[in-house]
């Protein structure tokens, strides 16, 4: 079942992802990079190459201070002042479906007796004080890389994706070849789904949520159309190095596990970073203006000593 038949995973077949789409040993019992190995120094070159009408496009949301159904801890931010100088104070509690972030590896265990962390690192190393195994400071020095846009939405003459309809692997190998794109290895992945499409058609009414079912990360948020679980076969075979989306797992796949069914099999198994909540809508109009799809990705994470991911502002440079 997968690409090759355009068929979605069964349960038993998504639980076998666990070690058919693992890296763990791949590159060293010590890795903390997973998929990001496959960022090497020519595909950066390469990258770099496609810097071309010398236009940078930011992919994040603003940091979300509002609370709602989708953001139960909103950002904290207020300022002081004192003698003609200002300054700020941020609290952040950045998973979830609203604020643009990276998850490390240590963001989701596996769902094991014993659980682990990637590369079968005990969970016990996630501790009160921070993670001792696929924390975020090991990304300090950025992910540059080929970035590919899968902008769904244009691909299919829609607004945005459907709940009948989520965003299959083999749609995205189409959705490749349309966009005259050859998927390589090292590219980040960027799934655009519609989100702001979807959030505005829900707060109309003229798209309805399953009436069974929630968020799958965040309790008592409406249900969201976007990726299927398919999607892990083409990020393993093309060697992906991170995947950047807008809507992240699309609801109702039924699959059992930590987090949502590709958050289970990409962080823990693939070793494989999630860059969650992207906002593809202006690179989105960039690549259709410019008629490319591909351009030079870059994303520094912060650097925290044992965080389980980090707020981020990515880039796109066309």
């Amino acid at each position: 079942m997968g690409l090759a038949d355009r068929t979605p995973p069964s349960e038993a077949d998504h639980f076998a992802y666990r070690e058919r789409f693992s890296n763990w040993g791949r590159w060293g019992d010590d890795d903390q990079l997973g998929t990001l190995n496959h960022i090497t120094p020519e595909v950066r070159a390469h990258a770099a190459s496609l810097v071309q009408a010398g236009r940078a496009v930011s992919l994040a949301n603003s940091l979300d201070t509002r609370p709602g159904p989708r953001n139960p801890f909103p950002v904290s931010h207020y300022l002081r002042w004192h003698q003609g100088i200002a300054w700020d104070f941020f609290a952040i509690n950045y998973h979830g479906l609203t604020n643009t972030h990276i998850d490390a590896h240590c963001h989701i265990f596996t769902d094991d007796e014993e659980p682990r962390l990637y590369n079968g690192k005990p969970a016990s190393l996630v501790t009160a004080t921070g993670a001792k195994s696929g924390s975020v400071e090991h990304w300090r020095d950025g992910i540059v890389t080929r970035g590919v846009l899968y902008d769904i939405p244009r691909y299919r003459g829609t607004d945005h994706v459907s709940y009948e309809e989520p965003v299959h692997g083999w749609e995205l190998e189409d959705c490749a070849k349309a966009q005259g794109v050859e998927p390589r290895s090292g590219d980040a992945v960027l799934i655009r789904s519609g989100a702001d499409a979807v959030q505005r058609a829900l707060q109309s009414g003229t798209l309805q949520p399953p009436s069974e079912g929630g968020s799958i990360t965040v309790p008592g948020a409406p249900p969201r159309p976007g990726v299927h679980a398919s999607a892990l076969e083409f990020l393993y075979e093309y060697d992906a190095s991170i995947l950047a989306w807008d809507l992240q797992e699309a609801a109702g796949q039924g699959f059992e596990g930590n987090g949502g069914p590709i958050h289970q099999i990409a962080l823990p198994y693939m070793g494989l970073p999630l860059l969650d909540n992207a906002n593809l809508e202006a690179v989105g109009v960039a690549c259709a203006e410019l008629g490319r799809h591909e351009f030079q990705f870059v994303c520094a994470p912060l650097v925290i000593w044992g965080g389980t991911g980090s707020p981020v502002n990515p880039l796109a440079v066309l």
